[in-house]
């Protein structure tokens, strides 16, 4: 049986909302929000925070979970490809650290996929119901194949509809949760940034530049990451009504 390992990627240095990870949600920090939320997948052998800030070694310390030390990296999944490094695993799922909300059901059912073991690589997507959604450019947007693979991912809307957009009702929003067979991901951060990642400053477009397919879920989960001050305070108020 394979093992699965879950990393929380956290970095202290964010533009928009600076130490967002370690900033307090109705009293506990971002960080142990994700971790206690990832803590109730029933498919996980294992669970660290891959950082390179002490403060926040200490804050994981401090709740009780675990976590590794890396260098500074500028993605989430250079960072979690040093992390794994010592640790004995064959799935890898990259949950990122502002995500306090995240369904342990989408992660069980994310490493469900590797149930096939043509899947190397795979995320998660659920259907755009706005059109203030489609034409925002930080709501990345994902088309598959038949297969369930994607094509392309975009902060545009895509595919073009010549005929308009109210004719077509398949537009999907990547959302930002990864997993990875061990042998995949030691090789994919060692590939060089790619033509389109660097256009459109996507890192998942290096795999599909590189002849690499990604598997893609489709969930309803609706992802609540966490960017700006709005933000945590819509998450505080969704965990309110839990109370």
């Amino acid at each position: 049986m394979s093992r699965v390992a879950i990393i929380i990627p956290a970095r202290l240095k964010s533009s928009r909302l600076p130490n967002k990870v370690i900033l307090p949600i109705l009293g506990k920090p971002m960080i142990e929000r994700v971790y206690k939320s990832v803590e109730k997948s029933q498919k996980t052998d294992s669970i660290y925070v891959a950082t390179d800030s002490d403060e926040v070694v200490e804050i994981v310390n401090r709740f009780g979970g675990k976590s590794i030390k890396t260098s500074t990296h500028d993605s989430g999944t250079d960072r979690v490809a040093e992390a794994i490094q010592n640790i004995e695993t064959d799935i890898i799922i990259n949950v990122q650290g502002d995500e306090p909300l995240i369904d342990p059901e989408l992660i069980d059912s994310l490493i469900e996929l590797f149930d096939d073991t043509s899947v190397q690589f795979a995320s998660a997507m659920h259907q755009i119901d706005s059109l203030e959604d489609l034409h925002n450019p930080n709501v990345v947007k994902v088309i598959t194949d038949i297969n369930g693979d994607a094509i392309y991912f975009s902060r545009n809307p895509i595919p073009y509809c010549r005929d308009g957009e109210a004719n077509y009702k398949n537009f999907f929003q990547h959302i930002g949760i990864y997993g990875y067979r061990r042998e995949f991901l030691e090789k994919f951060s060692k590939l060089p940034s790619s033509t389109l990642e660097n256009a459109e400053r996507l890192e998942q477009l290096r795999a599909i530049e590189n002849g690499f397919k990604v598997r893609m879920l489709k969930t309803d989960y609706r992802s609540f990451g966490v960017d700006t001050a709005e933000d945590l305070k819509r998450v505080e108020d969704i965990l309110k009504t839990y109370h």
